[in-house]
């Protein structure tokens, strides 16, 4: 597989290519404005369900109009609502929400958090918001805001550095705002946890000046990537301490998925090339190894055989992310195998059994994901074909007749009953509501901060904005834009006057990469050339980056590893074409050549959070 292909895929098609034309099966033009209005009448009935009744605590109760904590106590909702408020254009309550944020939220509490969902609520909602609420050029620069979510956004991000000393770099599970990692904490932790970090600590890192915390995220990436299979698949749980797998079960969806997401988008937004390299390197041996067309499975990590057939809710992001990468084919066909079974039950259950076609025992329910949704936004930008608009339509018609309730939107507790459960996540607002409205924006003739708005975002696993502006995107100079720091004094270097590498094309500033940075690192086998700054061509993946692997391999086999590790191509995953010419795939079993028995029978999941862990 080629690089990503983000620029000529997704930010150079023109929004108004299709305008004025049927966009779908009865969906007109202004019908799509209509349903984006209708959208927009959504998250007002949610979010305002949530102000009247739940306020500041986290998270809306929306049968009872209560509101409970479910994460630190701190306005949850409200924060990671802030960005979708200025999509939408509101002014008026944005602006409200973020001084009403900086006058009043702390984080010096006793309260022990999760990282990952602290990083990517709240960590993430702020930084985002701080991006929008700063720079004039959004439209929606507030003129009193001073950096207050900055501020808060790194008090929040020190509290949570003693979760990453362990001796692999990958960070406990939950850390304790006031005194850090209690002593009884779980040393297990989900690869989702540790793998998706880098977006919101890396942006954080770049507009504070402070390289730790860049370095913390990436090093708990490389402490993940070095304990991989030979075949380069992950497990989803690892002890922090021993760097054992203590779940070897790999596959694209429940505690895994994300790891994959942040390695594509961290290349794509920092431009760091590493990335890149594992993202190619583990998508490769995703497709070869989970992949069964048009589902994916879950495997042993070690030998590839089948653990279980089964379609998991959070799989369903995996198109959007193969749009970004490229990879559209596979996209189209999964986008219509997992819609097929939205549309059997009304809404995705968070299990279902691909052996039996059936819904998974103990996991009936649908939280009101926004994954699915994400993808039918994605793959609608990258292809225009009218199908996404129609699988919208029907997104939105099953949340507004089976999940919307009294005071906003209700979890389904069994989506074979559409019994509903007194629960709103937050993420409802800050994703699922908000992908539905640019899915149909797009369509109606876009006018918001995404699709014409100054910069080109990236969205986090949360749904957040996150602007590839000068200050973010290039203040970590790489091979392909300003030259390498080289890790050979040796090598011929071509080197660049200070002039003209001390000022990016729009004539910003920015500052060299911090010398320093990766040589505080454990896995930095050699010093860069204090100050030497020029392009290195033809370095090796571990001549670049100074990274020696820790991954157990067979020494039979590791000539052949070591010449994987080195190439910086995905070379393309074998598919097999669906020969029905009908666009909805019919529900079917995967097929394993690994199959080497019955296949074990999924437990239940957790029905909270974002079930990453």
């Amino acid at each position: 597989m080629e690089a990503p292909k983000l620029l000529l895929l997704i930010l150079l098609i023109p929004c108004d290519l299709f305008i004025g034309k049927s966009l779908g099966d009865g969906v007109t033009h202004e019908e799509a404005k209509e349903l984006r209005d209708e959208v927009r009448e959504m998250f007002y009935h949610a979010f305002n369900g949530y102000m009247n009744h739940a306020f500041p605590r986290d998270e809306l109760r929306p049968l009872s109009c209560g509101g409970e904590d479910t994460l630190g106590g701190y306005a949850l909702t409200l924060i990671d609502s802030l960005d979708t408020l200025a999509l939408l254009g509101d002014r008026e309550r944005f602006t409200a929400s973020v001084e009403w944020i900086g006058k009043n939220l702390r984080f010096d509490i006793n309260k022990t958090v999760s990282i990952f969902e602290t990083t990517i609520r709240i960590l993430g909602g702020l930084i985002s918001a701080h991006l929008i609420a700063s720079d004039h050029n959004t439209g929606m620069r507030i003129p009193s805001y001073d950096d207050e979510l900055l501020h808060l956004a790194e008090d929040l991000a020190r509290r949570m550095l003693p979760a990453f000393d362990t001796p692999t770099g990958i960070p406990f599970g939950s850390v304790n705002l006031l005194h850090g990692v209690d002593e009884n904490e779980s040393k297990i932790t989900s690869t989702a946890g540790g793998g998706t970090l880098t977006l919101e600590f890396g942006i954080l890192s770049h507009l504070t000046n402070d390289p730790i915390f860049e370095q913390v995220a990436k090093n708990a990436v490389r402490g993940l990537w070095a304990r991989r299979s030979k075949i380069n698949l992950v497990g989803a749980h690892i002890d922090v301490f021993s760097g054992e797998w203590t779940q070897k079960d790999a596959g694209i969806g429940t505690s895994i998925d994300s790891f994959y997401e942040y390695l594509l988008k961290a290349y794509l937004l920092f431009g760091d090339e590493e990335y890149l390299f594992i993202f190619q390197e583990a998508y490769k041996a995703a497709m070869k190894y989970l992949f069964n067309d048009p589902w994916y499975v879950e495997v042993n990590m070690n030998s590839a055989a089948l653990v279980w057939p089964l379609f998991n809710s959070l799989q369903a992001f995996w198109p959007g992310l193969q749009v970004l990468a490229g990879d559209i084919d596979p996209a189209i066909r999964t986008h219509a195998a997992f819609f097929s079974v939205w549309r059997r039950y009304g809404f995705t259950p968070e299990g279902f059994n691909l052996a039996t076609l059936s819904v998974q025992q103990g996991q009936k329910s649908y939280p009101l994901r926004p994954e699915l949704i994400e993808s039918t936004y994605w793959l609608y930008k990258a292809t225009r074909d009218p199908r996404y608009l129609d699988a919208g339509r029907e997104i939105l018609a099953s949340l507004q007749y089976g999940a919307r309730c009294t005071c906003g939107y209700c979890h389904i507790s069994d989506v074979e009953f559409h019994k509903q459960e007194d629960h709103m996540e937050s993420f409802f607002l800050a994703e699922t509501v908000k992908y539905l409205w640019l899915l149909f924006d797009l369509a109606a003739g876009p006018d918001n901060l995404v699709e014409n708005g100054p910069y080109k975002y990236i969205f986090s696993t949360e749904g957040h904005l996150l602007p590839a502006t000068p200050q973010i995107s290039l203040v970590r100079e790489h091979c392909s834009y300003f030259g390498a720091f080289c890790r050979n004094s040796n090598l011929r270097l071509k080197t660049h006057s200070p002039e003209n590498a001390q000022t990016n094309s729009s004539g910003s500033q920015t500052r060299h990469a911090d010398s320093s940075f990766l040589s505080r690192s454990s896995y930095q086998s050699s010093s860069p050339v204090s100050g030497l700054k020029g392009l290195c061509p033809g370095l090796t993946y571990e001549q670049r980056f100074g990274i020696s692997f820790t991954s157990p391999v067979d020494p039979s086999s590791e000539d052949e590893n070591s010449s994987q590790r080195e190439t910086t191509e995905v070379q393309s995953h074998s598919v097999v074409l669906n020969s029905n010419p009908n666009p909805e795939v019919p529900l079917s079993g995967p097929h394993n050549d690994h199959d080497n028995g019955p296949a074990r029978v999924p437990q239940e999941e957790s029905p909270s959070s974002k079930q990453k862990r």
